[in-house]
């Protein structure tokens, strides 16, 4: 089967028409005809190989919507037809003690969609069937992609660490993974507070639910705020002053990191003295998964997206990269 996308053929170009041969589907997998793809701030990562695991002829792409187009014979579940979503995992082992304990997306043994393969900047994208989600029926389909990456990624903290409605949830950063944490913990009932470093994004956090707003380059107003928060949700990618953010961590309280940080510099003695923790997360697991799917069909939860046509792919990573996107980019196939 011959796939038409849109490659990087070495770290940095613009993409360009690309076609492969998708070869034989193996027996617990799908091939899914793509109809919206997202961006997501890792294919730009991805793209320029700063994670130094990219190969290359590549094609990014892992927030795919799209219709199940063919079926392997082990897949029981899905059906010709149906629309599904893909993120960021394509495959795990499901023999492994992670699999197992139902944490699929830390399988050591998986594949992930845009990893020493193609993605979904295509016509066309291959996965295991455990990981092509049944889209709710009353679920926006065109905006749906940005809930298997960005969605997941701070959906999975929330359950992760018990979070309940009485509880103090802060977010740092309110761009394409915070807004959907806000639209979350609102629908959630907790008490929220938005941090950023661009106080113009105060109106905007409140009306996608925080309760209160922090310029967090505001000595100031963080200090307000000391001891207040059961879990802080940290989204950006940029390096922020770790010793202020903890200092508003309440006793016993948890920093999730999200945002890809290349490295954190913090005082331990305030994590031992007030029982503090810190710790992270991938995605989540398939379980999770279709939980975030049914609380958004719930709770009518769907991201903030502008559209471009696939066609128009290098415009729309240009984009992304240049800070402008409110809040994800969707890509409709016109190939």
């Amino acid at each position: 089967m011959i796939v038409k996308a849109y490659v990087a053929k070495k770290p940095g170009l613009r993409l360009e028409s690309f076609q492969y041969e998708l070869g034989p589907l193996k027996p617990d997998e799908v091939d899914i005809d793509v109809e919206y793809c997202g961006i997501c701030r890792s294919d730009l990562h991805m793209l320029k190989n700063d994670w130094k695991m990219t190969k290359y002829p590549f094609v990014p792409g892992h927030e795919i919507i799209g219709k199940v187009s063919k079926v392997g014979s082990m897949v029981t579940h899905l059906k010709k037809g149906q629309r599904v979503g893909v993120g960021w995992r394509s495959r795990s082992c499901q023999t492994c003690l992670q699999c197992l304990s139902g944490y699929h997306n830390r399988c050591p043994n998986g594949e992930d969609v845009i990893v020493e393969r193609h993605g979904g900047f295509a016509n066309k994208v291959r996965c295991q069937g455990l990981w092509a989600f049944p889209l709710p029926d009353n679920l926006d389909y065109k905006s749906a992609g940005p809930l298997f990456c960005g969605g997941i990624t701070v959906f999975n903290p929330i359950i992760q660490n018990n979070i309940n409605s009485t509880n103090h949830v802060a977010v740092v950063g309110i761009g394409g993974l915070g807004h959907l944490a806000l639209l979350f913990l609102r629908a959630w009932g907790c008490d929220i507070t938005a941090f950023s470093t661009n106080p113009e994004k105060e109106d905007e956090a409140k009306k996608l639910g925080a309760n209160h707003f922090v310029n967090s380059n505001s000595i100031k107003d963080m200090k307000a705020f000391t001891n207040a928060f059961d879990l802080i949700i940290v989204t950006t990618n940029a390096d922020i002053d770790w010793d202020s953010y903890i200092s508003t961590l309440a006793p016993g309280g948890k920093m999730h990191i999200v945002g890809a940080v290349d490295q954190m510099k913090a005082t331990v003695f305030p994590f031992i003295s007030q029982e503090r923790s810190i710790g992270g997360s991938p995605t989540g697991g398939p379980a999770v998964i279709l939980k975030m799917l049914e609380f958004c069909q719930r709770h009518r939860i769907k991201p903030i997206t502008e559209e471009f046509p696939l066609s128009k792919i290098n415009e729309a990573l240009n984009h992304l990269e240049k800070g402008k996107a409110r809040y994800r980019i969707v890509l409709k196939n016109d190939l």
